[in-house]
């Protein structure tokens, strides 16, 4: 799948994912996808995973994909950072909705296979989503950058 293809599947993927279209969503990934979530430490797999990954998200917070920078890597993954605009609607992370709105700000690696994408690999401060909360688990990190 050249570059030009995969772009268009990732549009529509975004598309459908702002929308929180399920079933669109999920026809632009593969049945063995693998989401990543590397700040919370889970991982999702296959399409019961995505969803379930999707439900949770969706139910707490109402999301729309911002644009950001993207760059293709030598083996056709996508890395792109971007973000969320959010408003917190439902529970989320053990927080009861406080109807704040606010963007969060991360770096996702997709990859493909088969023609759909493959997997998701997120970064993003979870000292931050939290904050955004009012629910700081600990203060973030001041040391010296490496």
């Amino acid at each position: 799948m050249d570059l030009k293809t995969r772009g268009e599947l990732v549009a529509r993927h975004v598309a459908a994912e702002s929308a929180h279209d399920m079933a669109g969503t999920l026809a632009t990934l593969h049945p063995e996808c693998v989401f990543e979530d590397l700040a919370m430490g889970r991982v999702w797999r296959g399409h019961e995973g995505a969803r379930d990954h999707y439900h949770e998200w969706w139910n707490g917070l109402d999301t729309t994909v911002e644009s950001g920078r993207r760059a293709w890597a030598d083996d056709g993954s996508l890395i792109a950072e971007t973000g969320f605009s959010c408003r917190h609607i439902g529970p989320f992370l053990g927080v009861t909705a406080t109807q704040r709105i606010f963007k969060l700000r991360f770096v996702v690696i997709v990859s493909f296979r088969d023609g759909l994408m493959m997997g998701e690999r997120f970064y993003y401060s979870l000292d931050e989503l939290l904050e955004h909360l009012g629910q700081p688990n600990r203060k973030p990190y001041m040391g010296e950058a490496a």
